[in-house]
């Protein structure tokens, strides 16, 4: 069964709770706090596997948990980090936010690998509050909460070229004549129930990889028939070979047809509608000598720079020069791979929940401005300043949270001191 869809719930580790404990040891009546740090919660991973081609495992499974990160323990032991979970997807696969349909990865191109839910952070132990007044500090700080999210699996076939038209024009026998694909044939509609993948190999040309999508009906943009299922396959695609029933061996007017596909691809997505098309007139064996049918669509489309290639699929007469033409058309387009960018940030939605925080001077130390509360711990616990991009979250959190401006109002001066619990530094416009 090929499965294209999939809706599943994931969930990173949390981070392990601090330690509180004091040293025992012979002889040291009043031993120090020595409670260790909890342990990181394990991260929620997607990996593409280039041995899978559908989301069908994911069909059976919907809930999906990384490992929670372990207690400190006593004599400053760490606890142990959680461990992550990969999940494996085909390429083409994108991640989307369920309720809101935006883009978290699109694991195609050189995205191999994605971190989706960060892991808790581990919560420090008692041994990092002590200070000159709270010698005996009898608190922890708890780790960082697991992240949730549902999401929707959608892969989406990445294919050099998409064929399309009305059911049973011949794109399955094309496809079995031109590529190494075997697809079901058979004279009735519907025939192609799952995209078919082939590759061309031309001689002294480079070859490319051409998607038998099944064959959409008027409507299919709208939900109707099997179109609105598989339109997403041609997403991807960089040239349309629009294959169309030349002889009208089933009473259909092929030019009507191919008007009725494109508004199907236009109402979809216009961009796609707008990608290089080349006409594919099949059948022309049933045609015999009558070339009216063929100068037609050449007439109606041509001025239209829409190529027409007379072929047939099951003679195998004109593939060739069609083949070849569509090698130009590829060679012309954008060579990028077609990749989805991300909309939605896990992690920055979670942070920036309408939690208080405080921004006080302080009275004991010159120069210092300590900033504390639920949204700050949030923040800390979910983004990794070691990085380029986690750095780049951190200083724009500070803005788009006013942070900064209450800073400011609070009187902090160039070179002064910030602190966020175990976090400092120091203030530069």
């Amino acid at each position: 069964m090929f499965a294209d869809r999939a809706k599943i719930l994931i969930r990173s580790g949390k981070g392990g709770d601090g330690h509180v404990s004091f040293r025992r040891e012979l002889y040291v009546p009043n031993g120090g706090p020595d409670g260790g740090d909890g342990g990181r919660g394990g991260n929620v991973i997607f990996e593409v596997d280039e041995g899978l081609n559908t989301l069908y495992e994911y069909r059976h499974k919907r809930k999906f948990k990384a490992q929670d990160g372990e207690e400190g323990g006593k004599r400053r032991c760490h606890g142990k980090d959680g461990s992550d979970i990969i999940l494996k997807v085909p390429e083409g696969t994108i991640i989307r936010e369920a309720e809101s349909g935006k883009v978290i990865a699109d694991m195609s191109g050189e995205n191999r690998r994605q971190v989706i839910l960060q892991g808790g952070r581990g919560g420090a132990g008692n041994m990092h509050f002590a200070t000159s007044t709270m010698q005996v500090p009898k608190y922890a700080q708890p780790g960082v909460p697991a992240q949730e999210l549902e999401v929707l699996l959608e892969l989406k076939v990445i294919a050099d070229v998409g064929l399309v038209g009305f059911p049973n024009v011949g794109k399955s026998t094309f496809l079995s004549r031109v590529t190494n694909a075997q697809p079901k044939i058979a004279n009735y509609h519907f025939t192609t129930l799952n995209p078919n993948l082939g590759v061309v190999d031309l001689q002294g040309a480079p070859g490319f990889v051409i998607a038998d999508i099944p064959g959409l009906i008027e409507g299919a943009s709208e939900g109707v028939g099997l179109g609105h299922e598989f339109l997403r396959h041609i997403e991807r695609t960089r040239v349309l070979i629009h294959i169309v029933d030349a002889a009208s061996t089933e009473g259909r007017d092929p030019v009507a047809d191919i008007y009725a596909i494109n508004k199907e691809l236009e109402a979809y997505n216009e961009e796609i509608a707008a990608r290089p098309q080349v006409i594919a007139a099949n059948k022309i064996d049933v045609l015999g000598d009558n070339e009216e049918p063929i100068q037609r669509l050449k007439d109606e489309f041509e001025p239209q720079g829409i190529k027409v290639f007379p072929i047939s699929a099951v003679a195998g007469k004109g593939l060739k020069e069609l083949l070849y033409y569509v090698r130009e058309l590829l060679d012309q387009a954008p060579q990028e791979a077609i990749v989805f960018e991300q909309e939605y940030f896990p992690g920055e939605e979670l942070v920036y929940e309408n939690l208080p925080y405080t921004v006080i001077k302080s009275e004991e130390e010159e120069g210092v401005f300590i900033v504390e509360g639920p949204r700050i711990e949030k923040m800390l616990g979910y983004t990794n300043l070691d990085s380029e991009k986690g750095f780049a979250f951190f200083q724009n959190f500070l803005k788009n949270t006013g942070i900064l401006k209450e800073l400011e109002e609070a009187g902090i001066q160039e070179g002064d001191t910030v602190r966020m619990y175990g976090l400092a530094f120091d203030y530069f416009r």
